[in-house]
């Protein structure tokens, strides 16, 4: 729904799919020259994958890019992983006109 909603507001949406490695993330990113990554958990593994996507993109010199991510997030996880990099945490709920408005705020295009 986010991918549509993004997509809908005017941003190129590349959606690779479940069950992607943080470095495959990070190598999609880099090859498709993007101006961010949405990431989404609903596994608890928010924690240890989100950093690990934000790892990926600095060992590749691209820490332009912003990261945000949601999913079942809890509150206590947050600044964690504000702390590891990311940009914001989205949790369901979220309106998402809210996310897009974030997003045309905090994604600078590199066109």
């Amino acid at each position: 729904m986010i991918a549509r909603a993004l997509r809908d507001a005017g941003f190129e949406v590349i959606y690779s799919g479940l069950h992607q490695t943080p470095a495959q993330i990070a190598e999609a990113a880099v090859q498709e020259d993007v101006d961010a990554v949405g990431l989404s958990s609903l596994s608890g593994a928010h924690r240890t994958l989100f950093p690990q996507v934000v790892e990926e993109l600095a060992a590749r010199d691209a820490t332009d890019i912003v990261v945000f991510g949601g999913g079942v997030v809890p509150e206590a996880d947050f600044q964690a992983l504000l702390d590891a990099g990311l940009a914001t945490i989205f949790t369901p709920g979220t309106p998402l006109d809210t996310i897009t408005s974030w997003a045309e705020s905090n994604i600078p295009s590199k066109v």
